[in-house]
C-alpha cells in the first residue's frame, strides 16, 4: 500500500511543481497516471521510488518499490548484473557452487538459489536468450535496455512495481509480452504511459495536476468519457457565462440610460420651479454620485462574471483552442514518388533485410513502416531522404518536397528562440504580426515569443514545428515520422492526429502505437524482416 498526503515539491530554482497531492494506492490496484507533459508525473514516480525527497507532505510505503524509470543512459557504465543489483547475489552463488562456502557468500546469497535460474528465464521471457549479465548496458538498445528492467521484475520479484513510460523502446512483440504481463500480475501498479492500449489494461486511472490528483474508477477510455462529459458540461458552463455577461452588460446599460434620463427630467422641473443655483448643485452631485454608484455595482457584477468566464475558457483543452491551417501537396494523388526493386542495405557485409524490398509509394498514401527493434525502419528512411545509398537494387525518388520529423523534433534550432524558430520557416515573407498571430493559434502567447527553444518540452516542440509548416509557403509533399509519439503527453498526441489529419500530402509512420496508426488513418504497410 501507498498512502501520500499532502505531498508538494519544489525544483531547485524555487519553481513550485505541484502542492497538495494525496493519493492511496491499495495492494493489488494497476493504477495509471496521466496528466500534461511537465506536470511532475516523473518526478512523483522517483518520490515514491526515494530517489527524490518532497518539499512537504508524508509518504508511507509497505514495501520497497522496484522502479523502472523511462531514461537509462545513467546505467551505461554497468554492468546488466550491477544495474539489476544481483551482481554481488550471482558472484557468491557460484563461488559457493566451486565450494567457497563462507559465511560472506552465505549471507550474500541469503539462500536465494534460485538466483540463476530465475534470471535465465526472466531473460528468456523477455526474448532476451543469451545475453551475458557482465556485459555493459551501454552496448544495448534502448528496447533491450527496457526488457532488461522489466526481467529485473521476475527476478527481483517486488510487491510493488513503478513504471515511468515502459513501452516507449518496445517494439511490437516487446509490447505484447508487457501487455500479457501486466494482464496476469496480481502484483500493485503504478504507471505513467502515454500507450493508450496498455492504460486501457489498468483499473484505475488518476489525472496528475499542479494542485492534486484528481481519481477516476476506469481505464482509460472510461476516463476519456468522463472526461468528455467534463468538457460538454464546461462548454455549457461558459455559455450560461457568456449570456449572464451580456445580460448584465445590457442591464447596466439600461439602467445607466434610464437614471440619466430621470435626473435629467428632475432638473428640467427643478429649473422651472426657480431652485436655487447652489441647490441645483447639490441635487447634481448627488444624481452623479447615485449614477456613479449605480454603475460601480453593475460594473462589480460585470467583473465578477467575467473573471469565471476567463476561469472556465482557461480549463478548455489545447486542441479546442488551436487552429491548423496546414497547406496541401501541390501533387496529384498517385503520382509514383517512390519506387523500390530488390533493394537492400547492409552495414557490413551481411545485408540488412533477409529479403530484398520491392515496393511503390504512391502520393496521397498513408504507409507505416513496421518491423521489430533492428529491422532496418530508420535505414530505410535514410534511403528515402538521399542520406543513404543502396549497397544493391534500384531506389527511385520523385522530385518533392520533404519533412522528416524524429521523435525529439531535432527540426527545431535550440540556439533560437520560439519567434526565431518561427522566422526560419518564413520564406514567403509574412510581416512581423502574422509569424506573432500563427503562434498565437499554436499557443505561444506574448510570454513565450523569447523563450529559448531548448527549454521546450516534447510537447512544445512539435506544436512549434507544426506552426513551422503553416509558415512555409507550401506544405511538404512527403512528412516522414519516426517514433513521433514517444515524447508526447496524451493531449499533445491528439493535437499530432489532428493536424496530421487535416494535411492532406503523403505520410510515413514508424511507430508502434497501434491506436496513433489507425487514428491517423494509415492505409498501407511495409513490412521488414
Amino acid at each position: 500500500m501507498i498512502i501520500l498526503q499532502n505531498i508538494s515539491y519544489t525544483h531547485s530554482n524555487t519553481e513550485l511543481l505541484f502542492d497538495a497531492i494525496s493519493l492511496t494506492v491499495n495492494t493489488g490496484n494497476k493504477i495509471a497516471l496521466t496528466g500534461h507533459n511537465g506536470s511532475g508525473k516523473s518526478t512523483l514516480l522517483k518520490i515514491i521510488a526515494k530517489e527524490l525527497f518532497p518539499s512537504g507532505g508524508t509518504i508511507e510505503i509497505e514495501t520497497e518499490p522496484y522502479f523502472i524509470p523511462q531514461i537509462f543512459g545513467q546505467y551505461n557504465h554497468l554492468t546488466i548484473a550491477e544495474a539489476l543489483q544481483i551482481d554481488q547475489k550471482l558472484t557468491a552463488f557460484r563461488e559457493i557452487l566451486e565450494g567457497n562456502v563462507s559465511e560472506t557468500n552465505l549471507n550474500l546469497l541469503n539462500d536465494d538459489w534460485t538466483i540463476e535460474d530465475r534470471c535465465n528465464e526472466a531473460l528468456n521471457y523477455w526474448k532476451l536468450n543469451g545475453l551475458d549479465l557482465n556485459q555493459k548496458m551501454e552496448f544495448l538498445s534502448g528496447g533491450q535496455k527496457t526488457k532488461v528492467f522489466l526481467a529485473g521484475i521476475a527476478i527481483h520479484q517486488p510487491k510493488l512495481i513503478l513504471l515511468d513510460e515502459p513501452s516507449n523502446h518496445l517494439d511490437v512483440e516487446g509490447r505484447n509480452l508487457l501487455y500479457q504481463f501486466i494482464k496476469t500480475s496480481t502484483t500493485t501498479m503504478l504507471i505513467v504511459s502515454h500507450d493508450r492500449k496498455l492504460l486501457n489494461l489498468l483499473d484505475t486511472t488518476c489525472e496528475l495536476k499542479s494542485n492534486g490528483i484528481k481519481t477516476y474508477g476506469g481505464n482509460y477510455d472510461f476516463y476519456l468519457e468522463q472526461k468528455n462529459i467534463e468538457k460538454n458540461a464546461l462548454a455549457l458552463d461558459i455559455h450560461s457565462k457568456e449570456k449572464a455577461l451580456q445580460k448584465a452588460k445590457e442591464k447596466q446599460r439600461e439602467t445607466i440610460e434610464r437614471q440619466q434620463k430621470s435626473d435629467a427630467k428632475g432638473k428640467k422641473k427643478q429649473e422651472k420651479a426657480g431652485v436655487a443655483r447652489i441647490m441645483m448643485n447639490t441635487l447634481k452631485n448627488k444624481a452623479e454620485n447615485s449614477t456613479s454608484k449605480t454603475k460601480s455595482v453593475h460594473e462589480e457584477k460585470i467583473g465578477g462574471i467575467s473573471q469565471e468566464l476567463r476561469e472556465l475558457r482557461e480549463n478548455v483543452s489545447s486542441l479546442n483552442k488551436m487552429k491548423f491551417g496546414l497547406d496541401n501537396s501541390r501533387l496529384h494523388k498517385g503520382k509514383i514518388l517512390v519506387t523500390a526493386e530488390s533493394l537492400n542495405y547492409a552495414y557490413s557485409e551481411e545485408s540488412i533485410w533477409k529479403t530484398d524490398l520491392n515496393f511503390q509509394i504512391l502520393s496521397g498514401e498513408r504507409i507505416a513502416l513496421k518491423g521489430n527493434n533492428g529491422s532496418g525502419k530508420t535505414t530505410l528512411i535514410k534511403l528515402i531522404l538521399k542520406e543513404l545509398q543502396p549497397k544493391s537494387g534500384n531506389l527511385k525518388i520523385a522530385d518533392c518536397k520533404s519533412v522528416y520529423i524524429d521523435q525529439d523534433y531535432s527540426l527545431i534550432n535550440n540556439a533560437l528562440t520560439v519567434y526565431e524558430q518561427a522566422q526560419q520557416s518564413n520564406i514567403s515573407g509574412l510581416e512581423e504580426h502574422d509569424i506573432k498571430m500563427r503562434l498565437n493559434r499554436f499557443l505561444f502567447g506574448k510570454s513565450d515569443w523569447d523563450k529559448p527553444c531548448e527549454f521546450l518540452s516534447g510537447g512544445e516542440r512539435m506544436r512549434l514545428m507544426l506552426c513551422g509548416l503553416t509558415i512555409t509557403n507550401q506544405a511538404p509533399d512527403l512528412i516522414i515520422l519516426d517514433e513521433p509519439t514517444n515524447n508526447l503527453d496524451l493531449q499533445n498526441i491528439e493535437i499530432l492526429t489532428a493536424a496530421l489529419n487535416e494535411y492532406q500530402g503523403t505520410l510515413i509512420v514508424v511507430s508502434h502505437d497501434e491506436i496513433f496508426l489507425k487514428e491517423t488513418n494509415i492505409n498501407n504497410c511495409i513490412y521488414l524482416l
